[in-house]
């Protein structure tokens, strides 16, 4: 993977990502939601396996450089992104909020938890 900046053009994509990321994070975490921003995030090109196009990764760490979150973005409109939580369900008891997770194409954007059960 060669280091690169996000284009100009998908600039607005991954702001809006975030902010459904943001969103999504803070109905969990309401009094301390994480700041999930585009320029926090380290972006790559990458090629993507199914066409062989460019397309660009961003990954987002924390203070320990640990990875805690990624957005990608593929050459054919599709992407998807997660950033990590692991907090306790507030509505489920013995389930945690592993991540918070994006995807879609061509400006339509869902969101949802990845959930994962305690043992």
């Amino acid at each position: 993977m060669a280091d690169s900046a996000l284009p100009d053009a998908l600039i607005e994509l991954g702001q809006k990502l975030c902010a459904v990321l943001s969103l999504e994070a803070e109905r969990y975490l309401p009094d301390s939601p994480p700041t999930i921003r585009l320029p926090d995030a380290h972006f790559s090109r990458v090629i993507d396996p199914a066409n062989g196009l460019p397309g660009y990764e961003g990954v987002w760490r924390d203070a320990r450089a640990q990875k805690c979150g990624s957005l990608t973005i593929n050459s054919d409109g599709s992407f998807h992104g997660e950033y990590d939580l692991l907090v306790p369900h507030p509505r489920k008891p013995g389930w945690y909020i592993e991540a918070v997770t994006v995807w879609g194409r061509d400006g339509v954007v869902k969101a949802e938890p990845r959930l994962l059960a305690a043992v």
